[in-house]
Order: C-alpha cells, then sequence, then structure tokens
C-alpha cells in the first residue's frame, strides 16, 4: 500500500498538500526551529499503514516513529521500505490512550484523524505527555482533525464506531486544559465542495509559558 502514494484515493495529494503548507508556515513561527532541511525525529500518531508517514512526514523528519493500534497495519509499515532504510523508527501497535512517549524527545508530533475515540479526558492526558515529549523551545505538536458542523455548535457523536467529532470550541478547551496554546491554525482547503467533507482544522501547539528563545 505504500509507494509513491498509488494506492491512496485522490483526495489524499489534496490533503498531504494542505499539511505541508501549514507545517512550512509554523516552522517559520517557531524562533530556533530550522525552516528549511529536515527536523531531527517525529512521530506519527495514528499512523495507518504510513500514508502521512511516507507522503510527508519522511520529507521532513530524518526519522519517524509510528503509533498506530492495528497490528495489520503495523506490519506494514514494519515491512516497508521507509523500515528497511531506517527513516521509520520506532513502532508501538497500541491506542494513543497507552502511549506514553519519552519526554524532551521529538521536534514534531503529528496527530491527524485518530482523536475522535478518544474521550475528552483521554485526550487531555495524550496532550499533557505529548508537551512533556516536545524538545524544550524548539518542539510543535500539530493536530489535524475534522470538525463538527452541528449548528448547535455541539459535538457530534457516530453511534456506529463510537466516536465523537468536535466543535473547534472544544478543541481548544482542550488544549488549554492540557496545558498547550494554539500558535496557528487553518482550515484544510482544495476538497470539492459537492463532495460534502466534514471541515478539517489543523492546530498548530506549543507549550504554554514558553522558554525565552520562542517567538511562538
Amino acid at each position: 500500500m505504500l509507494g509513491n502514494l498509488g494506492p491512496y484515493p485522490w483526495y489524499s495529494r489534496i490533503d498531504l498538500r494542505g499539511s505541508r503548507s501549514f507545517l512550512a508556515k509554523v516552522r517559520r513561527l517557531v524562533l530556533g526551529c530550522a525552516v528549511s532541511g529536515k527536523l531531527n525525529r517525529g512521530v506519527d500518531c495514528g499512523a495507518g499503514v504510513g500514508r502521512v508517514t511516507e507522503g510527508l512526514l519522511s520529507h521532513v523528519c530524518n526519522v519517524i516513529d509510528a503509533v498506530e493500534p492495528v497490528g495489520k497495519f503495523t506490519a506494514i509499515l514494519d515491512a516497508g521500505e521507509l523500515k528497511k532504510t531506517g527513516v521509520v523508527g520506532g513502532i508501538y501497535t497500541m491506542g494513543l490512550e497507552d502511549w506514553h512517549p519519552r519526554e524532551q524527545y521529538y521536534d514534531l508530533i503529528w496527530i491527524q484523524f485518530c482523536v475522535g475515540h478518544l474521550n475528552d479526558a483521554q485526550l487531555v492526558e495524550l496532550l499533557k505527555r505529548c508537551r512533556a515529549a516536545l524538545v524544550p523551545g524548539t518542539g510543535i505538536c500539530v493536530v489535524k482533525e475534522n470538525i463538527s458542523t452541528d449548528p448547535r455548535d455541539i459535538d457530534m457523536y457516530d453511534a456506529e464506531d463510537s466516536s465523537v467529532t468536535r466543535t473547534n470550541g472544544k478543541f481548544r478547551g482542550v488544549f488549554e486544559e492540557a496545558g498547550m496554546r494554539v500558535i496557528a491554525s487553518d482550515l484544510q482547503t482544495g476538497f470539492p465542495k459537492d463532495y460534502k467533507f466534514l471541515p478539517v482544522r489543523f492546530y498548530a501547539l506549543r507549550p504554554k509559558n514558553p522558554s525565552p528563545d520562542s517567538r511562538s
């Protein structure tokens, strides 16, 4: 399923293009974070078979770890070319609620389309661990998720897969509770309107009370 993104749907290219643009913007906001060249170590949270690992993170990080609860997906990652060449580092077959990363370890934590299966308390605790896992001064955490379109401005629940699509306000409250602050936020653009996809929003997060060497 890896290999020049051939098996991935057409909208994956739009998704990845938006992610590259947003990340480039965010890197310019953090003093000391290299604007060009690769970051040292990143992690793909909810990695699946490695679509984002391959299509985005392998181009901006020297080594990418992967966290994914489905064993058949991590087996694909483990057998893939990126693992053989050392671009993919540690592979953790577990849910994010059970993942405890090393402190001060990651230059970039990328969390995309996977926190809908965590309740609010689990998400807060995950982000607290991510906050501690960021390299001091320059580490960045990006959350990219669907946003609720309920006209009452409340979270939307899917009874079939027991997932939640949160509102923008809910996400921001969770980030605040976890001790993270939003340094940039954008909507993903480029998807055809007639497909009626849920809005997708990026949040770039840094710990509160930053060190003096950060602009953000």
